[in-house]
């Protein structure tokens, strides 16, 4: 319940977390609806069933602080996670998965670590607009005059104005130059040769 009270905003998160108001309330009211019964601990069982019942959240557990120490996942394909660690018989909340993973981005779709988002890239996500799971191509590409770049339909074009990798937007973090096409990064300037050394 303080995952969810942290992911929901509700403002009784830090006064959960000091102590200063009872939370065992909420959580028998979580307990009736799911059907769980934590009488003989919780295990894969029983985060299914809360899976089921807070499907409006994807449940990550992981059973250590690395990226593929992944004990349970919920596929559900929902932007809000609730991210926990599995430490000697109890869940704690992980408030902030890159500081937790020790990486400065961590793909939410593939769940694995880079130093930049905008260079992560794998099949679970839309390389344009960085959503879960690849947009579908309709007939034409949808351009945007601010980061150069084309988007699979009108969903993908919205989705890259939203989304956020490390806290800028898609439209902020993945840009291409104008003169050339290729992605901004440190090392280019167009119409300049680099040697290699």
């Amino acid at each position: 319940m303080i995952a969810v009270a942290r992911v929901t905003k509700d403002p009784n998160y830090k006064a959960y977390i000091r102590g200063y108001k009872k939370i065992l309330p909420k959580v028998y009211e979580l307990l009736q609806a799911s059907g769980d019964d934590l009488g003989r601990g919780g295990g894969i069982p029983e985060l299914q069933a809360f899976q089921c019942h807070l499907s409006q959240y994807r449940i990550v557990v992981y059973s250590g602080l690395r990226c593929d120490n992944i004990m349970f996942d919920g596929q559900v394909a929902t932007p809000q996670r609730i991210n926990l660690l599995y430490d000697d018989q109890h869940y704690l909340v992980i408030t902030n998965l890159t500081a937790a993973m020790a990486k400065r981005y961590v793909s939410p779709a593939c769940k694995k670590g880079c130093e930049r988002g905008a260079q992560n890239k794998c099949d679970a996500s839309c390389d344009a607009c960085s959503a879960i799971s690849p947009c579908i191509q309709d007939s034409d590409s949808i351009p945007c005059g601010e980061c150069n770049r084309n988007f699979r339909n009108a969903t993908c074009f919205e989705n890259h104005k939203q989304l956020k990798i490390s806290g800028k937007t898609v439209c902020e973090v993945k840009k291409r130059f104008r003169e050339c096409g290729v992605m901004k990064g440190r090392d280019h300037e167009c119409n300049k040769r680099f040697r290699s050394q």
